[in-house]
């Protein structure tokens, strides 16, 4: 399926994310900071990124931004912070969806399984090769 970075500080939570991912296909690497996943981005760049918020090194809003000056790679936030204003920012700086914790792991294969439907190349009707 799809290889998904996972940035999130909160080795419980991590836990359970990579559980959640690989049961249903995904090849999973994790940053537990944001400077740690900005390199991973650069040298190994996956297909989706799912980012916490609340990281000990940088708040997530920076590091989405400086994903974004890189990558335009899919980003999945999934964090606790549940205010409508900090959702809309964190949609208009780039995000792709916006997940508040907690959330079913059938509810995240879901949005991530959309984000990257919406993110794939466009199929243009063009005969495909044998």
């Amino acid at each position: 399926m799809a290889s998904v970075l996972v940035v999130e500080d909160d080795a419980v939570i991590r836990a359970a994310l990579i559980e959640v991912l690989s049961g249903h296909g995904h090849a999973v690497k994790t940053a537990h900071q944001g400077f740690e996943a900005l390199r991973e981005i650069t040298q190994s760049p996956p297909d989706i990124v799912v980012l916490d918020l609340g990281l000990p090194d940088l708040d997530g809003l920076d590091v989405l931004r400086m994903i974004r000056g890189i990558s335009r790679v899919p980003v999945l936030v999934a964090t606790a912070r549940d205010d409508d204003t900090e959702i809309i920012r964190l949609l208009n700086a780039g995000a792709d969806d916006y997940l508040v914790k907690p959330f079913s792991g059938g509810q995240l294969a879901a949005r991530l399984g959309a984000v990257l439907r919406r993110s794939a190349p466009a199929d243009t009707g063009a005969p495909r090769p044998p």
